[in-house]
């Protein structure tokens, strides 16, 4: 519905627009999760999920010229909103926006004449994010790693950020005892353990220099900054909830 505003017409330029709107599908689906149900209202004509390069999202009518300016998403996501269970609504809504967002990349570089090469180096740079669908679901390979080596080493806690902060299992934040010398050591086992953890937000990787949180229900991991929690403010959370779950206790 942009699509005559920006055209991006080099490889880093189209992986960006890719990445900024996967940012804003991402968000309606995880953080905004709550106003993008309420959106989604079946008694409406079909409604499609748009991203937008600013990682910005949007619930609307199809483009009305034909054929549009840029591909289309799938048409009719609220239709089948209460008809199934909401993981798997939203895990379906996942899979055509992986789709869109793959149509859209390609479709600029076939607008502007990639070669080969381009192709293949758009593909590499885009494959290398985990898909809506494994940010959703949490069914990234690496993700799965982590839960692994976080039960094989559970006396251990999770480092959020390089100046020693560290946030454990449950969530909370806490800080190390340890002599200088020793956080080293650690700061260098954190993100040898913690390197492949994506964010349940925005699905980027983990980062030592990041302050990180994760919620107690569904034991996915979270930028502080992706949750709006800061670390003076989880010292005092008892038991984190990440938005996503807060929203399905909150509704019947």
């Amino acid at each position: 519905m942009d699509g005559g505003q920006y055209n991006p017409r080099t490889v880093e330029e189209v992986f960006r627009d890719f990445k900024g709107r996967r940012a804003g599908m991402i968000k309606a689906l995880t953080t905004d999760v709550e106003e993008f149900y309420q959106q989604c209202d079946p008694e409406k004509e079909n409604l499609c999920l748009y991203g937008f390069p600013n990682e910005q999202w949007e619930v609307n009518l199809p483009a009305e010229e034909v054929p549009p300016e840029l591909p289309e998403p799938a048409l009719g996501i609220n239709f089948a909103r209460d008809g199934m269970q909401e993981k798997d609504w939203l895990s379906l809504v996942a899979v055509h926006s992986d789709a869109w967002l793959l149509s859209v990349a390609f479709y600029f570089g076939a607008r502007f004449g990639f070669d080969k090469g381009d192709r293949k180096r758009l593909f590499n740079m885009i494959n290398d994010l985990p898909t809506i669908f494994e940010v959703v679901t949490g069914a990234a390979k690496k993700q799965s790693k982590e839960k692994s080596s976080v039960s094989n080493s559970s006396n251990k806690s999770k480092s959020s950020s390089k100046g020693g902060q560290r946030v454990s299992e449950s969530g909370k934040y806490s800080k190390p005892v340890q002599a200088k010398d020793e956080e080293e050591v650690v700061d260098e086992e954190d993100e040898e353990e913690h390197g492949d953890t994506l964010c349940g937000a925005c699905g980027e990787n983990y980062a030592a220099d990041e302050f990180w949180i994760c919620c107690d229900m569904c034991e996915k991991w979270f930028h502080g900054k992706c949750v709006k929690i800061t670390p003076a403010r989880a010292e005092h959370i008892k038991q984190y909830k990440c938005p996503s779950c807060s929203n399905k206790r909150a509704r019947p």
